[in-house]
């Protein structure tokens, strides 16, 4: 089990709910879930309308969850990511911080979601 705390001032408090690792739901959908407000619009990678901040809230090394092609171009594009933190998440598995929730599957680590 992973403990995704979401955080947003869109919203009252930060919510953490639970979500089963290695079921393939992709962040937004456990958001979708929870009926959380993180903004979306094409569900595909495409737009990078639903770019999230995701940190690790363990003492662990992060889980290196590699960019879908989709994300890359989104999120270089809207300035989120350099080149730099793209080598580095393909070379080191060392994950960049910005993410797209309709990309990003959760794992079994504890995270913190910001959008």
């Amino acid at each position: 089990m992973a403990n995704v705390t979401f955080s947003s001032p869109a919203m009252n408090k930060d919510v953490t709910v639970y979500a089963t690792a290695g079921d393939c739901h992709t962040l937004l959908a456990v958001a979708q879930k929870n009926k959380l407000p993180i903004h979306f619009e094409c569900e595909n990678g495409e737009c990078g309308s639903c770019a999230v901040e995701v940190g690790i809230l363990s003492n662990r090394q992060p889980m290196g969850m590699h960019l879908t092609e989709k994300e890359k171009v989104a999120l270089k594009l809207a300035g989120k990511i350099s080149r730099e933190q793209i080598e580095q998440a393909e070379l080191s598995d060392i994950p960049p911080p910005w993410r797209l929730a309709c990309q990003y599957i959760v794992r079994d680590e504890d995270i913190l979601v910001k959008f």
